[in-house]
Parts: structure tokens; sequence; C-alpha cells
């Protein structure tokens, strides 16, 4: 049996009716029994580059036991012409973090999935220094174990005082190296579970990945790329899932 973090991680693809347009990272989020797919904004609607999917298509273990065996669960992003999505903003403008609730009853049965809970929040109180090991858990490229649907994890650090907002926005940086696919993905600090219900997920969600950082002005035959990244604050979703 893999361990249990690596079935909170979700392979998201974008769908327009059936035509396929982007893959992405996601993962569950759960809080007062209600169940959520957790992904960047740009990832299901992006209006600059006129991205308008109307569904997301995830991967699911249906085996414990046989991590071969998977199915695909659709989830609509609109109904009845009404965005099933939520997404919020705050004083430096749109947040790129979005979350879907998920049908538990259309789930399947036997599925194998772990869900982050409140309690595995990372407070922006908390002291988490500079350079601390982080890890970035998703499918860049759409890279995965194709056998058994499993995510892959990069090594990451952070690279921004945690707790304060980078340059205003709702965000830190971390350094990784990271690709496109990787919009959505956890970033995650090993820790002790605040509580016994978290056991199982001895880990801290501090972060959303969301994308690479560069300088605009950076002369690209001299210099290279910073390899940064912004990670918008994971406590958002406590404002997204609220009822």
């Amino acid at each position: 049996m893999a361990e249990a973090l690596l079935f909170t991680a979700a392979r998201i693809g974008t769908f327009d009716g059936q035509r396929p347009l982007t893959n992405a990272s996601g993962f569950f989020f759960e809080r007062d029994r209600r169940q959520y797919l957790v992904t960047s904004r740009h990832v299901l609607i992006d209006e600059p580059s006129g991205h308008f999917p109307d569904r997301v298509e995830i991967e699911l273990h249906v085996d414990a036991v046989d991590l071969t065996r998977t199915v695909g669960f659709s989830v609509p992003l609109y109904r009845n012409g009404k965005s099933l999505m939520r997404v919020a903003t705050d004083s430096g403008g749109e947040i790129d973090v979005a979350v879907i609730e998920l049908d538990r009853a259309a789930l399947p049965p036997s599925r194998v999935l772990h869900a982050f809970t409140p309690a595995h929040l990372q407070a922006q109180s908390a002291n988490v220094e500079l350079g601390t090991p982080l890890s970035i858990l998703g499918f860049p490229l759409g890279f995965h174990d194709t056998l058994h649907h499993l995510p892959v994890a990069r090594q990451a650090a952070m690279a921004s005082s945690f707790g304060i907002r980078f340059q205003g926005q709702g965000y830190f940086l971390t350094d990784a190296r990271t690709h496109r696919g990787t919009s959505g993905a956890p970033v995650l600090m090993r820790g002790p579970a605040p509580r016994h219900d978290a056991a199982a997920l001895p880990w801290r969600l501090l972060g959303i990945h969301s994308a690479r950082v560069d300088m605009a002005d950076r002369d690209k035959a001299q210099d290279d790329a910073l390899a940064l990244n912004c990670a918008w604050y994971a406590d958002v979703l406590m404002i997204l899932t609220d009822h």
C-alpha cells in the first residue's frame, strides 16, 4: 500500500465538452463532511488566454491493493448557466485558487482517497524559517506513474518570509524546479499532525502552487530563469469552503 499522501493529489484534465484542453494538478480538501477539489483558478477559467472549460476530469483509485485500477470522474463547472466554482479576491485582487464541491454520493463507493482538513492548515503566524524544506506534489507536464496512477513530488524550499504577503499579494515564494501542469498542486511541509484525526497525513498544508515567477526585463541570453514560484496561502480555503 502506498503512503496516504499520494492519494491526496488529483491529476486534472480540463475539457470543453468532449474536447480536451489542458492538464493540471489539484488535491482534495474536506471540511464539515463536505469534499472539495482544489486547484488554481487559472486552470478552470483564464480570461486573458480565452481558456473556458466546462468540466474537468480526475482519476480516482478504486482498489487499495491493486493501484492499477482507476476510474475517471467528471466534474461539471457549470449548472444551468451558473458557475459551480468558488473563487475569492482580497485587497491585492484575484486569488489564483478555486474549489469545486464534489458530489459525494456520485463518487465511486470503493474510492481510495485522502483529503487534507482544516487541521492540516499552517497558520501564517507560525514560524516557518527561510530555507525550510517543502514538497510540491503534482503532475508536471502531466508526468506521473502511468501504471499505478500516482503523482510525483518536487523538492522545494521556502524562499520568502512565510506570513508576509510577497509584494502585497496573498502568496509566498518557493524555490523549486517546476513545469506547466503543476498549477494547483499542494505545497507541503513535513510536520506532526496537530490532531489525532489528521495522523494519517503527518504534513502541514502551507499553500497552493500557482506559477513560476521571473523578471520581465531578464536578459535571456545572459541570465538564467529565477526558478522561483508563487504559492497562495492555503488558509484561503477556509473562506472558499465556508457555508
